[in-house]
């Protein structure tokens, strides 16, 4: 069944409107031309960001080792934005944060090492 803008992923709730209408087209193209939907979601996410963005310079978030658990800060900055216990607890909040923001989340293990990036599409 095809998505609309009523009717689509989770993960698309926390995109700006015109960067959600777009992917939405994308990740639709996408399963009809047989791709599986995660893949469709993922390429459409980013491709959308690219399309509507443009050339605009992407800012850095980074999940960072606290003393009071985990932190996100931007990669420019030096206080945190949000601190939480836990590295998974820090993630439901600091995911939609950066999504909203148009930005790049960089995750880091305990040990200071880059785990994952998320929603980069330079």
């Amino acid at each position: 069944m095809p998505w609309n803008n009523n009717d689509y992923p989770d993960s698309f709730k926390n995109l700006d409107t015109p960067v959600r209408k777009k992917a939405i087209e994308i990740a639709n193209a996408l399963l009809r031309d047989g791709m599986d939907e995660g893949r469709a979601i993922a390429i459409a996410t980013e491709k959308a960001r690219e399309y509507v963005g443009g050339d605009e310079k992407q800012e850095v978030y980074k999940v960072l080792k606290h003393s009071d658990g985990w932190q996100l800060q931007k990669d420019s900055g030096s206080k945190a934005i949000f601190v939480a216990e836990t590295k998974q607890d820090l993630l439901d909040k600091a995911k939609p944060y950066v999504n909203d923001h148009n930005g790049v989340l960089k995750i880091y293990q305990e040990d200071g090492s880059l785990q994952d990036t998320m929603y980069e599409y330079d």
